[in-house]
């Protein structure tokens, strides 16, 4: 691992447009090696865009393939790269939300697209965050990784398992709480909400947490900008009157902005993932 992290940080100071590419490179040739991977994959594309061919669908996995290998190699910039750097490179629309963030407590909402990490330096060049971190099982590379995320300023990080009370108290203290909620945790603290149209383990605790903090829900959408040129992080207005009174249409409320924005960048959701892992009680695995 420590000779990983020496290659990311040499390949760091190369200029975007050949990192990119080579990480592009480096994708494509996954896409051809990890079977089970482009399965999950190929399998997640069939069941939310069905109207697409099938060679459209393997045109966006393998696509996904070289974004996702691009954003790792592409998180040495993240960790090591200077402000200005950084600056340059992140394109910020249309601006961090300080005067939320400074008036009540906020959740900025980040979905699974490949340089979400992108998202997060955008927001710690302006203000520091609480988020949930999951420990890596290799030592060095969860030191880089908590280093790499707090380099700028101070953050709270804390694991699954300490629940919601220390979110809570970090938010009423200032902090905005940077939250990733659309993966698969199972059917503990979840509803079976459409996503695509496909029945899919939501955790409700976007709604719930907004409900019971009084939060602004800010979603925060990180792309890629076309030629290798950075990335683009985009602040969506709060949501006004959210959650509201029922937590499962608040739930399918953000399953439909989700699925809104994968249709504008398809091929930089995080497909690789069995988002469809969890099923209702008598359905067979989709995988």
């Amino acid at each position: 691992m420590r000779a990983v992290l020496l290659m990311m940080w040499l390949l760091h100071w190369l200029p975007l447009p050949v990192l990119g590419r080579l990480g592009a490179g480096v994708g494509s040739i996954l896409f051809s090696l990890i079977r089970k991977r482009r399965h999950i994959t190929l399998t997640n594309l069939r069941l939310c865009l069905p109207h697409l061919s099938e060679a459209e669908r393997v045109r966006i996995a393998r696509q996904h393939f070289q974004m996702y290998a691009r954003s790792v190699l592409e998180r040495g910039i993240l960790w090591w790269a200077s402000e200005p750097r950084l600056k340059r490179l992140i394109q910020v629309e249309p601006a961090v939300p300080l005067d939320v963030i400074q008036q009540e407590p906020t959740i900025l909402m980040c979905p699974h697209f490949v340089c979400l990490d992108v998202a997060g330096v955008a927001v710690m060049l302006e203000s520091s965050l609480c988020s949930i971190y999951t420990e890596q099982r290799n030592k060095v590379f969860d030191l880089a990784l908590r280093r790499g995320r707090s380099r700028f300023r101070p953050v709270k990080l804390f694991s699954r398992a300490d629940g919601v009370k220390p979110i809570i108290r970090a938010m009423h203290e200032g902090l905005p709480y940077f939250m990733l909620p659309d993966m698969d945790f199972g059917a503990k603290n979840a509803e079976f909400v459409p996503f695509f149209g496909v029945p899919a383990a939501t955790l409700t605790a976007l709604p719930r947490l907004a409900a019971s903090t009084g939060a602004k829900v800010v979603p925060v959408i990180a792309t890629m900008l076309p030629d290798y040129r950075g990335w683009k992080v985009t602040f969506h207005p709060p949501w006004e009157n959210y959650p509201g009174a029922d937590i499962t249409a608040a739930t399918r409320q953000m399953n439909a902005f989700i699925e809104q924005e994968i249709l504008k960048a398809p091929a930089e959701y995080f497909w690789a993932h069995k988002r469809f892992k969890t099923r209702p009680e008598g359905e067979a695995s989709l995988y």
